[in-house]
C-alpha cells in the first residue's frame, strides 16, 4: 500500500476517535525528516489515549513499525515516529502553544 495511503487511514481513522483540527501536511518539499506530519488534537487523557491506539493499529496493519514514541496518554504532547510518516497528538493547550501548525505551513495540505 502506498505510504499516503496509509496516512490517509490514519487520519481518517483519528477522526473516527473524535479527535479534531486533523490536519496532514506533506512536508517532502521543505523538510528531510519525514515525508508527511499528522497533526490532530484531543479533550482529555482517554481520548489522547484511544488516538494514540488505533494509530499503532493502523501501522501495524500495514506493517510499518515505530522508530520512536514519546509522551503517553498522561502528557499534553505525543510524538510518533514512523520515519516517513510523524504523527503529533496534543492536547488543545499544548497544540496552541507550539503552533505547529504554523511553523509548518509551507507543507502542502493533503486532504483525506
Amino acid at each position: 500500500m502506498e505510504l499516503l495511503e496509509i496516512v490517509k487511514k490514519i487520519a481518517n481513522a483519528l477522526d473516527d476517535k473524535k479527535a479534531f483540527d486533523v490536519k496532514v501536511l506533506d512536508i517532502t518539499k521543505i523538510s528531510v525528516l519525514a515525508d508527511y506530519f499528522v497533526l490532530a488534537s484531543g479533550d482529555n487523557s482517554s481520548q489522547l489515549q484511544a488516538m494514540m491506539d488505533i494509530v499503532e493499529e493502523v501501522m501495524y496493519k500495514n506493517g510499518i513499525n515505530s522508530k520512536r514514541v514519546e509522551g503517553s496518554a498522561n502528557s499534553s504532547w505525543i510524538l510518533m515516529d514512523y520515519n516517513d510518516v510523524v504523527i503529533h497528538i496534543f492536547n488543545k493547550e499544548e497544540r496552541e502553544f507550539y503552533n505547529l501548525d504554523k511553523v509548518w505551513s509551507d507543507g502542502e495540505l493533503v486532504e483525506f
